[in-house]
């Protein structure tokens, strides 16, 4: 194991988290929704499902041997997972990627530090311990970062109004917060795989890949949401359908599709990666993975946003707002990973 190793795995998995909604950003031609399912499909249901039948030899067996109680679990939690996908997904294409991101990953982080709480039964025994103070006070933290990058999306707005394409806070605010509610789910969900995680192992599997086998079922349920919400809007909304979608003429529709596909393999790889982090790391410092994974996330979600000059010509004032919200979410995740190591 190598805390060096981990920090360049969850590095790569952060940016590829913060990165992939970049491709689909660029598709011109199609409508989301379309860009959306076949994003989905390299990154939900292709790539988990192929890679690990690229690990397990005997495969139908090892799917056997999974009872019934987990599947229903994971695939419930995936689903759970999914509405917060699809709102990311959303949140993404009303806020973008800078203001998006830190709103929803902020919003991700405190919900994903209170809800499990609750649903266990610990809040109050939390807040009694010196380790469950200094989390609540992360989390504190983290909503004065959520509410100064929101403002400065509301400046950004004033500045930009009539002129941004699709940029909305009054769809996008709401949006962020289901999705901070209920990407919560994915995590819910691996609290399932552990004896699809032991059996790999026992099959001699890597460690680092001993968690992907899991990712198909939890992501299939999630995808289950994803599609049925995309199959609804393009058969309902009379702007957009799939197959004026793909009726594009050859140099348009190619293009298209390599962006959705580029974004679907990158949402992939930040799940890839995060499980090779997590195997790097000892069990006593495993409060880092999600300390690491938080704060370069919402790092890298900003930066690929300016890159993209979402924030181009609006001003001094609003981007300082924006980094300054940004780097409170950072303190606030490092706040809780210090709570986290005082248990």
């Amino acid at each position: 194991m190598s805390i060096f190793a981990a920090l360049l795995w969850h590095t790569l998995a952060s940016f590829a988290a913060g990165a992939f909604y970049a491709p689909i950003s660029k598709i011109k031609h199609w409508s989301w929704e379309t860009s959306w399912i076949l994003m989905g499909i390299f990154a939900w249901v292709l790539l988990p499902w192929g890679i690990s039948y690229f690990l397990i030899d005997d495969f139908s067996a090892f799917y056997k041997s999974i009872s019934a109680r987990d599947y229903i679990f994971m695939i419930f939690f995936g689903m759970m997972w999914g509405i917060g996908n699809v709102s990311y997904g959303l949140t993404m294409r009303y806020l973008g990627l800078a203001l998006g991101g830190g709103i929803a990953i902020g919003t991700t982080m405190i919900v994903g530090s209170l809800l499990p709480l609750f649903v266990k039964g610990q809040f109050i025994a939390t807040i009694s311990t010196l380790s469950g103070i200094v989390a609540m006070l992360g989390v504190i933290v983290a909503v004065v970062g959520v509410w100064i990058v929101t403002n400065a999306g509301i400046l950004k707005e004033h500045i930009q109004r009539g002129t941004a394409k699709e940029f909305s806070m009054k769809k996008g605010i709401p949006i962020a917060i289901i999705c901070g509610i209920f990407s919560s789910g994915f995590a819910f969900g691996l609290e399932f795989a552990g004896t699809i995680q032991e059996n790999a192992l026992d099959l001699g599997i890597n460690p680092l890949y001993a968690l992907l086998p899991s990712y198909g079922i939890i992501m299939g349920g999630g995808a289950v949401i994803n599609f049925l919400f995309c199959i609804v809007r393009l058969n309902t909304n009379p702007n957009i359908s799939f197959k004026k979608d793909l009726a594009q003429p050859k140099n348009l529709l190619m293009p298209s599709a390599l962006l959705a596909i580029s974004a679907g393999v990158c949402w992939y790889l930040q799940f890839f990666f995060y499980s090779w982090g997590v195997a790097n790391v000892p069990a006593e410092l495993g409060f880092i993975n999600w300390m690491l994974h938080m704060s370069i996330y919402v790092l890298s979600v900003a930066v690929v946003g300016l890159l993209l000059s979402e924030w181009k010509g609006i001003g001094g004032r609003p981007l300082r707002m924006l980094w300054l919200g940004i780097i409170v979410i950072i303190i606030a995740s490092n706040i809780v990973g210090i709570g986290m190591a005082l248990q």
